[in-house]
């Protein structure tokens, strides 16, 4: 199976009673392991989690701290891409050269680098002396 299609299956399980806009996600770790995320909304929001952060919660408690490859897909009319904050998550994990591929539900695909996503991306070297 794809990472696109693993996202895309992994979305049918996203809980998004309030928006109806169920987002899935699926990272590729450096080791080869696969590891998929859902948005799930709470009433009191903006207290939800995106599908990038539970895929990335999902690869950190495997023991996984690399990210080599990304998908995310939603019922957006374009391909949907990672919030800001997911943005600044996925580079947490990733290097500025890891593929980020993007889609809807109806065949629509973008792909970009996560420095293009996020150029200036907030890192480590940021925080001086610690």
């Amino acid at each position: 199976m794809s990472l696109l299609d693993t996202a895309r299956t992994a979305r049918e399980m996203a809980y998004a009673p309030y928006s109806k806009f169920k987002v899935g996600a699926a990272i590729r770790a450096a080791s080869g392991a696969v590891y998929a995320g859902v948005n799930v909304e709470n009433a009191a929001y903006p207290e939800g989690t995106c599908a990038e952060a539970g895929a990335i919660a999902a690869m950190v408690l495997a023991g996984d701290t690399k990210i080599a490859e990304v998908a995310v897909i939603a019922g957006s009319t374009v391909p949907v891409s990672p919030c800001g904050g997911c943005r600044q998550k996925l580079a947490e994990f990733g290097d500025a050269s890891v593929r980020v591929t993007m889609a809807n539900m109806v065949g629509d695909e973008r792909v970009m680098t996560l420095a293009e996503l996020l150029p200036g991306a907030f890192h480590q070297d940021h925080m001086g002396e610690h």
